[in-house]
């Protein structure tokens, strides 16, 4: 439930015309609610609406993916992407590096969710994507580096040239550079096959649903949240690797099948923390369109780099105007030098220490065919909370 409630926020957290939502609302969402008044609606997302509930269905699981992963990463830090008390609903309402991640990270999700759920065969409007591995007449495509670096560099330079109003258009042959250069390819020749995960497929809808609403303003808010959307699309489509199978009698290699597929989600949350931790604090520019960051002294974000133009809350203690918690009674490690030391998390307050038991599994045995018995062991266990 608390899942829904997060894609309603994430997705509704700036007024849409036509849906007469509050700004922040964090009403309850599923397909159908979310859907109800596609009348309202226009374009690609009225499409997904009124014809797709399976697009719909993995663009919801998406979101989903994207917030377990903001938990994960976060879970150490004083803030942990936590929607209690309509806290998750205040941090959206201002453009601080945490909403830069939140919106990042949900975009990367509905990419990886929708590009996976075309491998899977769940959506009956796309499937691996197949265009290198076929061709003369249907029969296998036999490359090397330098012929599949042609191939990819053309597939990448149509679907750019292809993709409305695109942001990416300025500097798009170094994006492709940089693509190919995270590809490690085989020596000799191998054959295109297996199953490509179809990224430009997930990548386009992911801007569909997330983006279509935010096109036309150019606003600093839209500015700054359309970037980190886009960043976070990009963790993943310039991310794919090249995985191979050799097939031959023996175990050798005397045919090499290879194709294209993802990082794993968490290689991605995890790129994004990182530039979560480096992201760049920006104003907007006299032109109004566009924006550059704060101190002359440094050199301008990326498009991979996560931007934001509100300073953070320290999250130290409770505040509803911020979304702030605090961290009172958060668990913390009396060992650790990072951020979820106890004087990090405590924010120098102090800490208890107690110590807990708890009976746990211990002593397990597999046993064929096909148990597992364990007995009953007392551990004890040293917990330090926050004062």
């Amino acid at each position: 439930m608390r899942l829904f409630m997060v894609f309603a926020i994430v997705i509704f957290a700036m007024p849409i015309t036509g849906f007469g939502w509050a700004e922040g609302s964090n009403i309850l969402l599923d397909p159908d609610l979310m859907c109800k008044k596609t009348r309202r609606l226009r374009g690609k997302m009225a499409e997904i609406c009124r014809r797709d509930s399976a697009l719909l269905k993995e663009i919801i699981n998406g979101i989903n993916l994207g917030f377990r992963e903001c938990e994960f990463q976060f879970r150490n830090r004083r803030w942990n992407c936590s929607t209690l008390r309509k806290s998750m609903r205040k941090i959206l309402m201002r453009d601080t590096r945490e909403t830069g991640f939140v919106n990042a990270i949900t975009a990367a999700g509905v990419t990886y969710a929708v590009t996976k759920a075309c491998t899977l065969g769940n959506l009956v409007e796309c499937s691996c994507d197949k265009s290198h591995s076929r061709r003369n007449g249907g029969q296998p495509q036999m490359v090397n580096a330098v012929t599949a670096v042609a191939a990819l560099e053309k597939q990448q330079s149509v679907f750019e040239r292809n993709s409305t109003k695109n942001p990416l258009r300025k500097g798009n042959g170094n994006r492709r550079r940089r693509l190919l250069k995270n590809i490690k390819f085989p020596e000799g020749e191998w054959e295109w096959g297996g199953c490509s995960d179809n990224v430009n497929f997930g990548f386009r809808h992911s801007r569909v649903f997330l983006d279509s609403k935010y096109r036309r303003r150019s606003d600093f808010r839209t500015l700054v949240k359309l970037h980190n959307n886009m960043a976070g699309r990009l963790a993943i489509r310039d991310s794919v690797r090249l995985e191979c199978k050799c097939h031959g009698l023996s175990g050798s290699c005397t045919v090499k099948t290879c194709w294209l597929k993802m990082p794993s989600f968490r290689e991605v949350g995890n790129r994004l923390r990182e530039k979560f931790d480096g992201a760049y604090k920006v104003v907007l520019r006299n032109d109004g369109n566009s924006f550059m960051p704060e101190s002359e002294h440094v050199k301008p974000p990326s498009k991979y780099d996560l931007v934001y133009s509100d300073d953070s809350s320290d999250f130290c203690a409770p505040n509803v105007r911020t979304g702030s918690l605090g961290t009172q009674n958060r668990e913390c490690n009396a060992t650790s030098l990072g951020p979820d030391s106890c004087d990090l998390l405590c924010c120098n307050r102090g800490h208890r220490h107690h110590v807990v038991s708890e009976w746990v599994n211990c002593k397990c045995v597999f046993k064929w065919c096909c148990e597992v018995t364990c007995e009953k062991c007392l551990e004890t266990r040293d917990i330090n909370t926050c004062l």
